[in-house]
């Protein structure tokens, strides 16, 4: 398999730089274009590949413009084994400032390829399809079906990526694994919930504020409560290994009309990530709960609390311990390092196979941390020794699923 992956590992890493140099940020999450050409190049690799393209309405539905999701499919054997969906995702966050590198370059310098997408996760695209086409040219006794999903929304929830494909019914896999680093299997990762709030009092003149209802005025109990909630979550603690405590952020506020103006409107959005343990519809109601309690009780004063997105955690589902062996086996000896099953404090599309009673994990190529990778930051960037370890362990996981018997 090494000696497989090793002959086209060239061709792996000019695909890699290919797909980094095609923009696909997201917002605006304008997609389609960089999956024709993913797909183009996949089939000039030998795959065939199916286009999916999500309706317009519900890509629009969902804060972006366009999403076309592919699958790649190969039957091993009499295809009786278990079906493997291997899941990366192509939408990416818009590059900012502070790069030394283009962004969109794919530059290759001292052994890493620098670029927006190469660790998270345009690399798994590569894992993924490089290490398929190294167990098909082995010729391995294998039988089962491995299929690509290669989606465009993770950024935005992925409800338009691998929850569409599977509430489609256009895939139905026994197995997951989903775009990841290189030293660690993550088997749970935190949910999250956005949610808006909304602030209305009555504008007046600052010279007679006393004429108006001040909505900012009446949104500072609403923050000393969340705020307070923060500090409180604090306190609580996951027992699943690497995912530490409950988080809660308000990121964005924003209201009023003119200096001299009692402003009459605030919204405020805040982030609230969820433990394993947790569930998401309880946390949203105890937070309403929460702010409504806080908002002060005057006449023309309104609050209203608008769910903006809501992902559930990933939990691990019975069966996702022979996944583990079969990467950990692979990747400790590949790694030369002991890889071992942990969470991660972050939300990913895994979630949506987890959701649907399938076992999943995430495993792919990366370093040992996205702090390490600056992925999600400037000069974002990817080792070529994890890409092509990844690949091999990859390969070989698969192959053991696969093995006949």
């Amino acid at each position: 398999m090494r000696s497989l992956i090793e002959a086209a590992f060239d061709e792996e890493v000019a695909f890699l730089k290919a797909i980094v140099k095609v923009p696909s940020d997201n917002p605006p999450g304008d997609c389609d274009r960089h999956a024709e050409v993913t797909a183009a190049l996949l089939e000039a690799a030998g795959f065939e590949v199916e286009r999916h393209p999500v309706p317009e309405p519900f890509v629009r539905q969902h804060g972006m413009k366009s999403v076309t999701n592919l699958i790649v499919r190969h039957v091993f054997g009499e295809g009786r084994g278990p079906v493997i969906a291997m899941n990366a995702h192509g939408d990416v966050v818009p590059p900012g400032e502070g790069w030394t590198a283009d962004p969109y370059g794919a530059e290759e310098r001292g052994g890493s390829i620098y670029g927006r997408g190469v660790a998270v996760s345009k690399s798994d695209f590569a894992t993924y399809a490089y290490a398929l086409k190294a167990l098909i040219a082995s010729g391995a006794d294998l039988d089962g079906t491995i299929e690509l999903h290669l989606t465009y929304d993770e950024e935005a929830g992925g409800f338009v990526g691998p929850k569409w494909l599977l509430e489609q019914g256009l895939s139905k896999p026994d197995y997951a694994f989903s775009a990841g680093f290189s030293y660690a299997i993550t088997t749970a990762h935190n949910g999250c919930l956005h949610l808006e709030i909304v602030v209305r009092g009555r504008q007046a003149h600052a010279a007679m504020p006393e004429t108006g209802v001040d909505a900012l005025e009446s949104a500072v109990p609403i923050l000393q409560a969340l705020y307070g909630e923060r500090h409180r979550l604090g306190a609580t603690t996951s027992a699943q290994k690497g995912i530490g405590s409950p988080k809660l952020t308000v990121g964005l506020i924003s209201g009023g009309i003119n200096t001299n103006v009692v402003p009459d409107r605030i919204v405020m959005r805040l982030d609230r990530r969820l433990i394993p343990e947790e569930n998401g519809l309880e946390v949203e109601a105890a937070l309403i709960k929460l702010v409504e309690a806080a908002a002060p009780k005057l006449p023309g004063l309104e609050v209203e609390c608008r769910r903006i997105m809501l992902a559930e955690p990933l939990r691990p589902q019975p069966g996702v311990d022979k996944l583990v062996t079969a990467v950990q086996t692979h990747a400790t000896r590949v790694l030369g390092v002991d890889v071992q099953p942990t969470g991660v404090p972050l939300y990913t599309d895994a979630r949506h196979y987890s959701a649907a009673g399938i076992p999943t994990i995430l495993y792919g190529a990366g370093p040992r941390s996205i702090l390490e990778a600056n992925a999600h930051a400037a000069d974002e960037h990817l080792k070529l020794s994890d890409l092509k370890a990844a690949t091999e362990v990859v390969a070989l996981a698969l192959a053991d699923l696969l093995k006949k018997g």
